[in-house]
């Protein structure tokens, strides 16, 4: 005779074929609607904004816009000149904010040991992600532009976008390397790896889906700026005749010549750089998409 061990079950566990319980709330169905009506009414608005600004647009739009420069004597209006200058200042940016977030969130994730002197830098660096844009053009254009003496210039506007971008590199960084599972630090240190040859092999590549998503966002945010740009960059519109002596020279981005356009009223000229601009901000998002799953992909077949 077998020792059998019997488990009651009583006979309501089982209905409509599941273990569970199912009931009807009438709460559940009033909060899905309610999700589904925002998100139809956040995509109605994106749609509405995008569609009114391409109609108004898009007929302004030729080769001539895109590739002179704003002439009076011509009689002819172009944003070539800008969309130069938006590409140095983009680049100069990243240059100087890149290296400094990425090498910060290293610091404040690997190295440093948690206690409030961490606590301090983080506190800090999410409260300068939250001033406002134009008072880092106020502090640029002291300290820049008059102190170190550049002036208005495309150089002091990309040190200005460089503070301003470099809470989101490094907090981006810092998250992305906190997703990274610690059984890869205790490997890599277990089979005598120095910590630098850990970070720089190991852990940087596993994160670097997270770090690519937070410069591609942050060129999102350096091509929509505007405030800041005003106090620091200027407005030249000019084709460099150097390469390295335009950095020190006046250079409006797309997003000035924008709002000088609106000033002036010239509310054609200033819908078709608004589709320029929507057409850069939306590769910006369909690269860090594409490069965040490019990523991952190569992380998880690694």
């Amino acid at each position: 005779m077998t020792n059998e061990i019997v488990i009651p079950i009583h006979k309501s566990t089982y209905v409509n074929g599941s273990i569970y319980n199912k009931k009807f709330r009438v709460s559940d169905s009033i909060l899905t609607a309610l999700i589904y009506i925002c998100a139809s009414l956040s995509i109605l608005i994106l749609i509405g904004i995008m569609g009114y600004v391409f109609v108004r647009g898009i007929p302004q739009i030729s080769v001539e816009f895109l590739s002179t420069v704003p002439s009076t004597i011509k009689g002819t209006f172009g944003i070539l000149g800008n969309i130069i200058n938006t590409i140095y200042i983009v680049v100069i940016t990243l240059l100087i904010a890149t290296p400094l977030g990425v090498g910060a969130a290293i610091y404040l994730n690997e190295y440093a040991k948690g206690g409030r002197a961490v606590r301090i830098i983080e506190f800090t660096t999410e409260t300068l992600s939250g001033i406002p844009s134009i008072i880092f053009g106020l502090f640029g254009y002291v300290l820049f532009g008059n102190a170190l003496g550049f002036g208005y210039s495309i150089l002091t506007g990309s040190l200005t976008l460089a503070i301003m971008v470099l809470p989101l590199i490094t907090r981006t960084t810092q998250e992305a390397l906190k997703t990274v599972p610690s059984s890869y630090r205790s490997g890599a240190l277990g089979i005598g790896a120095t910590k630098w040859y850990m970070i720089h092999t190991i852990l940087l590549p596993s994160a670097m889906p997270g770090i690519v998503t937070g410069v591609i966002l942050s060129i999102g945010r350096i091509v929509g700026e505007s405030a800041a740009l005003l106090f620091t960059a200027g407005s030249g519109y000019l084709l460099p005749k150097d390469f390295f002596g335009k950095i020190l020279e006046s250079g409006g981005t797309l997003t000035i010549q924008l709002y000088l356009s609106m000033q002036k009223a010239k509310y054609d000229q200033a819908f078709g750089i608004a589709v320029v601009l929507l057409m850069i901000v939306l590769t910006i998002n369909g690269l860090a998409k594409f490069l965040s799953h490019k990523f991952n992909t190569e992380v998880k077949d690694s």
